[in-house]
């Protein structure tokens, strides 16, 4: 079948220039034109190209080897500028995994890589005796000149077998590497010969007209055949790979199956079998089950793989962070761009093949060719071929994705490592006044400010030192420390419009990097998709198109265009109307979030109904755009769906009108899907195009490019810093065991050259130490002064964060690391670890020591709590431990830790009065602590300073002010005197108290979990019925049958309609070929067409509109559910029940009932309608294959259900995973600087390499599972469509419109069966935020309101109450916590209720709001409240808490929440409340009625919160007012206005309930009720009760250290009484 070849015309002129010249001639003769032209003769012959490709072979086999010698090597080595040698395989397998070197067999790759390598060599070696037996035969042939090239031809295919033999052979005997190259070499040239026979003797078979070339061999023949096929494909395609580890030195321990996979296995997932199944047959698949790891994936050699390309300080120059990861997946996107050529030009062999098969149908084999068997073998090797390239294809892209997230985590880990954080909080809009009680972290807190005030810097000087925040990283300076010339250019270019400025959060924005960002970047890796795939598309396209239908196509083409405007902008309406839902969606979810915070408040205050009331206001402000949201992608997805069949409704008319030609079934049925593909191909385009360019994974990109270059780094990081500080003298130069610091200044930023003066801007205080200070070895040095002086900018200093400004010569500044160094920062910081954990941080366990340490740091009793005893995981930022616990740990980790010098940053702010002087007695002056030299930052110089050895105290303005022993320091300043006697006062208060609890008392209640609350239930398996039957049933509302009737029936018409289409365009096409081109109706049939068109949208619509209103009946009816169902709940439930789990139930798992979980149940039902409508009209015209068909589905449904399986477990266990790499992650970057302090850097690298290893494992395993059903769904439906093309062609002998019309359905209906598995998958994941409402639905209520329960409308008259035998228990089945009590309070009386903890107190509280199980009776102003409507008896009742709490919002929204009084009445209560006298008009930051209260009012002292609760109180007008008294929180002033205003602002028949934790507060009450272990030890006036020598009133009296001053307090009440 090769052309001829002829001899050039030149040489056939010039037959002299060969003949004369002897220069030339051989010496057998002269080479005359006649023998040239039969070498040219030969070759013309493709027997002897395999020659040729021997010849190739040998030449680039020989270079390999010269290649491989030492001596080239190391030419190659120098000329990349290497100082070692590239590894060879031979260095790959000089070891084994246990050190000795492995045998040859393992070696080689086990038994069977070895197997197939002996089979290679066997099929050589008998190929090669077939060719001998061949060139004998040849030889005893005539000798004419024909037989003659016959003979070189066999001699040349005898020398290629002989070849191919040798290297086989090598392939078997050498070492691994040398042998992979001789069995790839080998495998190359076989294959060369494999496709010559094919071409010669197996493609003729396929044709009509061609014969076998080499069919006088006969069987040998075939034989050759059979042997060449079984060494160049079988061979080749099911032989395991070798695995080559990537560092020889470190193989894996056990290898992943994915590295060993022959080619087949790869490319259908075969290596996951063993997953897959074990994962059906078990419950629950385990993370220990999964697939190992392979090591190309291991975290640390994905680190040394592509940090030279991405790590700042490992890439020669900068460059966007783009340029560096495509330089690390290079061979990766090579490999992509190839497999979607592939897939390009797959995508067309079905549409190619129908057009083939129904052309020959058409014309009766008239002219054929090809068989019509190839044409099949298309419609299945076609898709089949496509499928094995996209799904090799998205394994990689799913590879790429995991590798991307381990490297840009760790990459952003590593550089977190090295940046400087810097100190910076915002500005209290309270504008507060600093109280002087001793600090805790309620009235430390201040709230984020406006930008405003931000700018402004209006408010209070907050110090730098109470806690250090970090800020955004300055741009100010790039990784290498090339300083920006123009700040103040580059502040401008920092803050865009909609942008945080440069002041925020520098931790949440380094998380963003490795959530939000990488999800962006990831997401963006399909790029390849426009540059390669949707244009090569799009091409083959028009070109397929215009081949089968000529110009029209372009018509058509031309159409489409037109038309794509209207998606457009239907698109961008769409877009607006998602912005305006997104803002409604996230109305709501701030107040559903809110309420959540404050649900016990607002149980507590009996606002449930008027709550429900006003987020179901919010809710339909959600769901009003949802609907618009959802109508206007029902149009959309109608515009998308018309726009295809008007293109080709224009091109068929052309094609029969204007160009007059005959509309055939084969061009009809054919151009149809390529129609499909252009249309999809066009919008990707179109959509895609401008989101990649200006998308969120370029603006990441950018994001992750900028942190990493422009970042403010520490000094030793930081080249041009350090340079500049050597030019007077190198930091940290003095190398003896002093420390301190001489002559220098310390800035938070480089940009601040020390010249500023402090201010409310923290980011330019300037700590400077003018002459020298330097701490005592050995002992405990104290670091005081007034907030904003900077002493925690004083430890910071000496630990390196802040940047250091030599002043002099002499300048140093030293803190000794070589005994090392730990560091407690004030903000407390724990990792989401167990306690002990946290405590040894990395050190050895030492139990004697451990539990020192543990009695020492007060942390004996809080153990005690836990019934895993320190074992108890302290979750994400410590959430199970409060405060002052964590504060203690934080402790703990530093003395525990052998390092000579502790840092201590102001550890006793976050702990009460006791606890702080447990820390000082028994830790501080402990025998752990004897001889290490402490640095304690404090305000409480009360407290610590008598165990000070020395004394540094610094000045607002950032300078040294006195430094020395105690006495010294406050003999220079007064102010610090005058603290230091109000701390006291404020110690002796605290001291008082009468519930206290010490530090070591064990005698505590534990807590039924030692782990986290409550194990959150998790459902196994398929979504359950009742969960499922909720959301149906609330779909239908009161008509469900009616409902679901309307719109499964209309998506049955829809769908005949939309085959009946298919079919009318096929019937058309059959009237050319019945009838004249002339009598054929055009405009009939299309008219027919367009009518079944518009009858098809129009019904598809009602069916969409009937879903989408109850799909938003549904989503209405099951969030008032939710929330009701919530907020009715117990409060044991509430407290057994984490916060955050409920709000993850009325936010996430809400919005997902409303998007993809109903979108998935449309799909579903749709799908499901088509599969079954195309389905019977394949049946209808082939009855025969209902059978196959039903396999089909069975099969396809066995192995979705099959993956399914093994999907949501590994999804499971992939959650689980990603979860510890961002906690790690998170936990670290808040504690960056006590990581650098302890020096556990490389610790914390190895642990995140650890935790992304154990996610990736989990990762890689979930994604291919995808693979592995996705394959195997696809080769089904294409094997169906190629079975039921065999039998139209060959066994039913129907019509080609009718075959094509079946093609048609068959390949809708299998290629529907893997997307029906994908969202159906998808659903019963969605389906588990169903049942996590639904166990929210069905969780222990209150008793609901009844008509009966409402009290009457002049109730309460009065503060009367009435407690009768009133018993309580926090459940059913619990013990009592009160026992039988009863007393009788008269309305206006003030009560005081006092008892040791766990008396029962605060039981006495709930009881009487019924927030607890209850027995007996209790009157309020003369009626049971077990008679009255709870919303109704909470309403009535006013609490106040120890801490109460605030909405975020006005102060305004917290007094009214629902807008009842005017703004007159709120400030009269204010004003009443006492908060008036706490501050003064001339005030800049004063609380009015418009500040800003933050989330749970943390921008207010507990003080201040008392105050407006009391106001909350007063405008309620409650006749009962209960109120736990706040303790040492709150200043004595403050105590004092809340006391008075309790006393004379209240009405006279208001009844007053305090409970009491000093006994100053009540001995003025009017009665005391003592409580001891729930039962009433005494009840009556303070000084009746005080004359009972044993009571217990007395008791606690006398204990006080107040005693005298109480009995006074007493005798004034009775003498004024």
């Amino acid at each position: 079948m090769a052309a001829n070849w002829h001899v050039p015309t030149w040489l056939e002129r010039r037959p002299q220039f060969v003949l004369d010249t002897t220069a030339f001639a051989s010496p057998a003769g002269y080479f005359s034109v006649n023998q040239t032209g039969d070498i040219f003769e030969m070759w013309q012959d493709t027997l002897a190209y395999p020659a040729c490709a021997t010849v190739i072979s040998a030449f680039a086999l020989s270079l390999q080897l010269i290649g491989r010698t030492p001596g080239v090597r190391r030419v190659f080595a120098r000329l990349r500028k290497s100082n070692t040698l590239g590894k060879t395989g031979e260095d790959l397998e000089a070891v084994g995994n246990n050190g000795e070197r492995p045998s040859h067999i393992a070696q080689m790759g086990g038994p069977a890589v070895l197997f197939c390598r002996i089979t290679c060599l066997l099929s050589c070696v008998a190929l090669l005796a077939l060719s001998i037996a061949g060139l004998a035969l040849s030889s005893a042939d005539d000798d004419d000149e024909e037989s003659d090239q016959s003979y070189w031809i066999s001699f040349g295919l005898t020398a290629t077998y002989a070849y191919a033999s040798l290297l086989a052979f090598m392939s078997v005997i050498s070492r691994p590497s040398l042998s992979k190259l001789a069995s790839g070499h080998a495998t190359l040239v076989l294959l060369v010969v494999w496709g010559v026979y094919f071409y010669r003797d197996l493609w003729p078979l396929a044709t009509f007209t061609l014969r076998p070339l080499d069919a006088a061999e006969g069987s040998l023949l075939w034989a050759k055949i059979a042997l060449l096929t079984l060494a160049t494909v079988i061979v080749p395609l099911f032989c395991p790979r070798q695995y080559v580890p990537v560092d020889p030195k470190d193989p894996a321990p056990e290898v992943n199956p994915e590295q060993t996979a022959s080619i087949f296995s790869m490319s259908v997932y075969t290596f996951l079998d063993g997953i897959i199944f074990k994962a059906y047959r078990m419950p629950h698949l385990p993370w220990e089950e999964l697939p190992p790891l392979a090591d190309y994936d291991y975290a640390k050699n994905l680190v040394k793989r592509s940090f030279p390309y991405l790590d700042p300080f490992q890439v020669s120059k900068q460059r966007h962070i783009f340029f560096g990861l495509m330089k690390v997946f290079r061979r990766d996107y090579l490999l992509l761009a190839v497999l979607l050529l592939i897939r390009v030009a797959a995508t067309f062999a079905s549409p190619l093949g129908v057009y083939r098969l129904l052309d020959y149908l058409e014309t009766d084999g008239e002219n054929a060719i090809v068989r019509p068997w190839v044409w099949i073998s298309w419609l299945f090797f076609g898709p089949l071929l496509g499928a094995i390239a996209i799904q090799y294809y998205v394994f990689n892209t799913t590879r790429m994705l995991i590798r991307t997230e381990a490297i840009i985590t760790q990459l952003v880990f590593d550089h977190a490592l090295r940046i400087r954080m810097k100190s910076e909080t915002s500005e209290s809009p309270s504008g507060s006044r600093a109280t002087t009680a001793v600090h805790t972290p309620d009235n430390a807190s201040i709230a984020e400010p406006t930008s405003g005030e931000r700018s402004s810097g209006a408010g209070s000087n907050r110090s730098e030192d109470e806690t250090v925040l970090p800020s955004t990283a300055s741009t100010a300076s790039t990784t290498l420390g090339k300083k920006n010339k123009d700040s103040k250019k580059d502040d401008e270019k920092q803050v865009r419009p909609g942008e945080r400025p440069s002041s925020s959060n520098l931790i949440g924005r380094i998380n963003n990097l490795v959530t939000t960002d990488m999800g962006n970047i990831v997401d963006g890796r399909d790029f390849l998709f426009i540059a390669i795939y949707a244009p090569a598309q799009i091409i083959v396209s028009v070109i397929f198109l215009y081949a089968i239908l000529g110009w029209s196509a372009f018509m058509g083409l031309t159409a489409m265009i037109l038309l794509f405007p209207i998606p457009g902008y239907v698109a961008s309406i769409i877009q607006g109307v998602q912005t305006e839902k997104m803002k409604k969606t996230d109305a709501r979810v701030q107040d559903v979030t809110e309420t959540m915070s404050v649900i016990r408040m607002i149980k507590l205050f009996g606002w449930e109904p008027k709550v429900s009331d006003q987020l179901a206001k919010k809710r339909e402000d959600e769901l009003k755009y949802i609907r618009k949201y959802k109508i206007l992608e029902l149009i959309n997805g109608n515009v998308n769906y018309v726009i295809p069949i008007v293109t080709m409704v224009a091109t068929f008319v052309t094609y029969t009108v204007i160009m007059g030609k005959e509309l055939t079934a084969s061009r009809v049925f054919s151009s149809m899907s390529v129609f499909d593909v252009l249309r999809e191909q066009l919008h990707t385009v179109f959509a895609l195009v401008p989101s990649m360019v200006q998308g969120p994974a370029k603006v990441s990109l950018d994001r992750v490019t900028e942190f990493l270059q422009k970042t403010e780094l520490l000094d030793e990081f930081n080249e041009n810093d350090a340079a500049s500080a050597e030019v007077v003298v190198p930091p940290r130069a003095t190398q003896s065991d002093v420390i301190g610091i001489r002559a220098a200044a310390f800035t938070w930023s480089n940009e601040n050259d020390g010249s500023m003066t402090p201010g409310p801007n923290r980011r330019n205080f300037t700590l400077r130490i003018e002459d020298e200070v330097t701490f005592k070895r050995g002992k405990v040095n104290l670091i005081v002064g007034p907030t904003g002086s900077g002493k925690t900018s004083l430890l910071m200093a000496l630990l390196g964060e802040l940047h250091y400004i030599p002043t002099g010569p002499d300048s140093f500044v030293s803190l000794p690391r070589s005994g090392g160094v730990a560091y407690a920062a004030q903000e407390s910081w724990v990792q989401n670890e167990t306690i002990r954990d946290n405590i040894l941080f990395g050190a050895s366990y030492d139990e004697e020591r451990y539990k020192k340490v543990i009695y020492q740091c007060a942390l004996k009793r809080d153990l005690s709590l836990f019934e895993a005893g320190d074992m108890t995981e302290v979750g994400e930022k410590g959430l199970t431990l409060s405060g002052g616990q964590k504060a203690r740990v934080t402790l703990a980790r530093a003395v525990y830790s052998t390092a000579e010098i502790l840092l201590l940053d102001d550890v006793l702010a976050a702990l009460d009065v006791h606890t702080s002087r447990w820390i000082v007695d028994k830790c501080l002056k402990g025998d752990l602590l004897r001889g290490r030299t402490v640095l304690l930052v404090t305000h409480n110089i009360a407290m610590a300073g008598p165990i000070a050895d020395f004394v540094v105290s610094l000045g607002t303005d950032g300078r040294v002010a006195s430094q020395g022993t105690l006495s010294k320091v406050l003999a220079k300043d007064k102010k610090l005197s005058e603290e230091l006697a109000e701390e006291r006062e404020e110690i002796q208060k605290a001291e008082t108290e009468v519930d206290h609890i010490d530090p070591d008392d064990e005698a505590a209640p534990k807590k039924s979990d030692g782990k986290l609350v409550v194990a959150e239930e998790i459902a196994e398996g398929h979504i359950g019925w009742p969960a499922l039957r909720l959301y149906l049933s609330s779909m239908g509302g009161g008509h469900s049958f009616i409902f679901w009737l309307a719109v499964v029936g209309f998506l049955l018409i829809c769908e005949f309609v939309g085959i009946f289409q298919t079919y009318w365009l096929g019937y058309w096409a059959q009237q050319y070929e019945d009838q004249d081109q002339a009598d054929v109706k055009v405009f009939f049939y299309l008219a027919v067409y367009i009518a079944l068109l518009v009858v098809g949208v129009t019904v598809y619509c009602t069916s969409c509109l009937v879903y989408l209103y109850g799909v938003l009946r549904a989503s209405r009816s099951i969030h008032k559910t939710l929330l009701q169902s919530v907020l009715s709940s117990t409060l044991r439930w509430l407290d057994t029940t984490p916060t955050s789990r409920i709000i993850t139930r009325c936010t996430h798992d809400i919005q997902c009932v409303d998007g993809p979980l109903a979108n998935n149940l449309g799909w579903v039902i749709e799908l499901t309608v088509s599969m079954v409508m195309k389905f019977l009209a394949v049946v209808s015209f082939s009855p025969i294959f209902t059978i196959p068909g039903a396999i089909v589905a069975v099969v396809g449904g066995w192995c979705g259900q099959i993956y399914m399986k093994a999907q949501l477990s590994v999804k499971r266990e992939m959650s689980n995973a990603r979860a510890p790499v961002l906690g790690h992650f998170s936990a670290a970057i808040a504690g960056l600087t006590s990581i650098r302090a302890y020096g556990a850097q490389g610790r914390f690298k190895e642990e995140s390499f650890r935790r992304i290893d154990r996610y990736v494992r989990a990762a890689r395993t979930f994604y291919n599972l995808n693979r592995w059903v996705s394959i195997r769904i696809e080769a089904l439906s294409a094997l169906f469509a190629a079975c039921l093309a065999t039998y139209l062609v060959y066994g039913s002998h129907a019509r080609a419109a009718n075959t094509g019309f079946s093609l048609n359905m068959a390949v809708g209906f299998s290629g529907m069966i893997l997307w029906w598995i994908r969202i159906l998958n998808e659903f019963e994941i969605n389906g588990n935020s169903l049942e996590r409402i639904q166990q929210y639905v069905t969780i222990e209520q209150e008793p609901k309101p009844t008509t009966d329960g409402i009290p009457p409308a002049y109730w309460p008259a009065s503060g009367a109450l009435k407690v009768e035998k009133l018993s309580a228990r926090y459940s059913l089945d619990g013990p009592r916590v009160l026992h039988e009590i009863s007393f009788d309070v008269k309305a206006g009386e003030r009560v005081g209720i006092v008892g040791r903890t766990g008396s029962g107190k605060s039981s006495l509280t709930l009881a009487l709001l019924r927030l607890i199980f209850t027995e007996g009776k209790v009157y309020y102003d003369g009626i049971a409240t077990d008679s009255i409507n709870l919303d109704a008896l909470r309403s009535n009742i006013t609490i106040i808490p120890q801490v109460p709490e605030l909405l975020s919002g006005s102060l305004r929204q917290n007094l009214d929440p629902f807008s009842q009084y005017d703004d007159a009445v709120l400030i009269d209560a204010l004003r009443a409340a006492g908060l008036f006298s706490l501050q003064h008009e001339s005030d800049e930051g004063r609380i009015t009625l418009d500040s800003p209260i933050s989330s749970g009012g943390s921008n207010l002292s507990v003080g201040q919160r008392q105050i407006l609760a009391l106001a909350r109180a007063i405008v309620r007008q409650s006749k009962l007012l209960i109120l736990d008294e706040a303790t040492s929180a709150i200043d004595y002033e403050t105590d004092t206005i809340i006391q008075n205003s309790l006393r004379r602002e209240l009405g006279k028949d208001v009844t007053i309930l305090t409970i009491a934790h000093r006994l100053q507060t009540i001995m003025d009450a009017d009665k005391i009720l003592v409580l001891d272990a729930g039962h009433i030890a005494e009840f009556g006036s303070p000084s009746e009760l005080l004359k009972n020598e044993k009571g217990m009133l007395r008791a606690l009296v006398d204990e006080s250290g107040d005693r005298d001053a109480l009995y006074a307090m007493a005798k004034a009440v009775s003498t004024s009484g």
